[in-house]
């Protein structure tokens, strides 16, 4: 703007621009579960949101399961706060579903970002979700342009990298395994690896396996992921389909057993679990959405005492081993969707503005937009596009 001084001289003035989008909140509680230890940004990553212009809320003490302590939170950027503050943001990012106690401290038209684990889903907190009009995006359903899933592929390669480390220490435990080597050394049979399976997961797991020496077996009934599985793996592992006579006999002779995302569904009975060695290990990395040995104790491996060589368990919740790797990861593949979030309105406005994260969407205008948790509440599901179709 400009006016005229006293002399009747036009002088610039200087002009002030507001940038009048409203600031977001960004809330990170604390996942009250021991089935979720996992957290999902770094003091990094929250340092990388404020200078994006969110402003981030972190209860006390939430990052202590990946050893980050309050202090480097605000070192970053961020406030920390009660539970009841960082639950009332704009944003909330829980990983393990949410409690009906915790959905209803939620911000009426919120944005929730977790993950959909929709066999451990409370159907009073979806119908609380749903009073609330939260918008509720599960992470692991999003997709990128190529078709992809970010997070539940970082998420998949990090359970078995994290799944062989693991079943390597418990075999060298004199106490649970043999107290033997899965790689084994000169003049020693290595151990044996059964993967069943052929996604990420199986790869990683596989790449870890035969980088210690180990044998391994990969069986799968999808032949063309089998072939990009031995592309991405080499030579050195072997891969089948499931033959019952195959499954059989690489079940018998393994010291590892892995059980990853198979599509369809597999089984593993009681009577082919019987044929295992003493001593095996065996650990299913999707035992909350399929699992693979119904007929076995469960035992989450990073909150149980290991059991011994004399009974054959179950390892589940892998991830929950290596947390601050899987915070790592989280953060950086979080922070571009951030990005995009922060361009947008309004929670609305996300899921018309961002396709990526349509057929993530498990809760939108107070409806059930995802069939598995609509059918988990009891409720009528609806189409997600009739509802973008009205805003």
């Amino acid at each position: 703007m400009v006016e005229n001084d006293t002399h009747g001289v036009v002088q610039p003035q200087d002009i002030q621009i507001t940038d009048r989008r409203r600031r977001l909140t960004v809330g990170l509680p604390t996942c009250n579960t021991s089935r979720e230890r996992r957290f999902p940004l770094t003091p990094e990553g929250a340092a990388l949101l404020v200078d994006s212009g969110f402003s981030v809320r972190i209860e006390e003490g939430a990052a202590a399961t990946i050893h980050y302590s309050d202090t480097q939170y605000i070192s970053a950027g961020a406030e920390v706060t009660s539970r009841d503050s960082a639950l009332a943001c704009d944003i909330v990012l829980h990983l393990s579903p949410i409690a009906t106690a915790d959905s209803r401290r939620l911000k009426r038209g919120a944005l929730l970002l977790t993950l959909l684990n929709d066999t451990c889903q409370d159907s009073e907190a979806v119908k609380e979700l749903l009073r609330r009009h939260v918008t509720t995006i599960a992470l692991d359903r999003i997709t990128d342009k190529n078709g992809n899933t970010p997070f539940a592929d970082i998420l998949a390669e990090i359970d078995g990298r994290a799944a062989m480390a693991l079943c390597s220490s418990l075999l060298a435990r004199p106490d649970h395994g043999k107290g033997i080597l899965l790689g084994g050394v000169a003049g020693i049979i290595p151990c044996e690896v059964t993967i069943i399976g052929s996604g990420i997961a199986a790869c990683a797991a596989a790449l870890s396996a035969t980088g210690l020496g180990a044998m391994v077996r990969m069986l799968d009934n999808d032949i063309y992921r089998l072939r990009e599985a031995r592309h991405a793996t080499g030579p050195g592992v072997v891969t089948s389909a499931i033959h019952p006579h195959v499954l059989e006999n690489a079940l018998r002779s393994a010291d590892v057993v892995l059980a990853t995302e198979v599509s369809p569904r597999y089984t593993i009975g009681a009577e082919l679990v019987d044929i295992m060695k003493k001593g095996v290990i065996i650990m299913d990395l999707n035992y909350d959405s399929a699992p693979m040995f119904p007929s076995l104790e469960i035992v989450d491996i990073s909150g149980a005492a290991h059991k011994s060589q004399r009974s054959r368990v179950c390892y589940t919740g892998i991830g929950n081993a290596v947390p601050r790797t899987a915070a790592m990861a989280l953060s950086n593949t979080l922070m571009p969707l951030m990005r995009r979030i922060a361009d947008c309105e309004s929670a609305t406005d996300t899921v018309r503005l961002i396709p990526e994260v349509r057929n993530a969407v498990v809760t939108f205008m107070g409806k059930a937009v995802n069939r598995r948790i609509a059918k988990l509440a009891g409720l009528r599901h609806m189409d997600i596009n009739l509802l973008l179709n009205c805003c």
